[in-house]
């Protein structure tokens, strides 16, 4: 069974993970990987922390001369906004947010300071997730599966995909654009949506 823990903070030294189960003989791509790391920052309208960060995940166990050894695999990602936090006095955070999951951890593990969640509750965790999934996605290839995606709809947006675009091709024009449309008539509509929204200080659920 394959099983992976992550840890660290968003603006901590750096992100950890430890997967397990993996099977031993793979030979790791590392450049592949770096790949679908660089795929996670690339979403329009993404925040600023991702033109700070150059995530490249770093194996520190389970795999030695580029072949996995079936033990335990840990990867690291270094935060370079680290630096910049730890240098400075953090202002408490005591208003939750909303949709967020400040309140409930604080709720949780009886703390007033909410950032102590926040830090934790954060989409720079995922950046984990899918070094772990980059990972994973390579074993998976071994036996000829592929994966793929592309949008169907953001907000009041909905693409109408002709019945004959193969998903192969789906697949390739949404590596091409920041919003993973399958069409490329679709992406700068989606891309002024964002823009409009986020000039409402709104969301469209990204």
């Amino acid at each position: 069974m394959l099983r992976f823990l992550t840890a660290g903070e968003s603006h901590g030294p750096q992100l950890t993970t430890i997967l397990e189960g993996f099977p031993a003989g793979l030979a790791v791509d590392q450049a592949d990987l770096d790949l679908q790391m660089s795929r996670r920052q690339k979403g329009y309208g993404s925040g600023g922390r991702m033109k700070i960060e150059q995530d490249q995940a770093q194996i520190s166990s389970g795999v030695m001369n580029g072949l996995t050894t079936g033990g335990p695999i840990t990867l690291h990602l270094p935060n370079k906004d680290y630096a910049k936090w730890r240098e400075r006095d953090i202002e408490p955070m005591t208003v939750p947010r909303p949709g967020h999951a400040d309140l409930t951890g604080a709720i949780k593990y009886g703390y007033r300071e909410l950032r102590l969640a926040l830090e934790r509750a954060s989409a720079r965790e995922t950046a984990m997730r899918v070094a772990v999934g980059g990972l994973c996605r390579q074993l998976l290839a071994q036996f000829g599966i592929e994966i793929g995606s592309y949008v169907t709809s953001i907000g009041s947006i909905t693409i109408e995909i002709p019945a004959d675009l193969s998903y192969a091709e789906r697949f390739a024009t949404a590596e091409e654009n920041d919003v993973r449309s399958p069409l490329p008539e679709a992406v700068e509509p989606i891309r002024e949506l964002i823009r409009e929204i986020m000039q409402a200080k709104d969301t469209v659920g990204g």
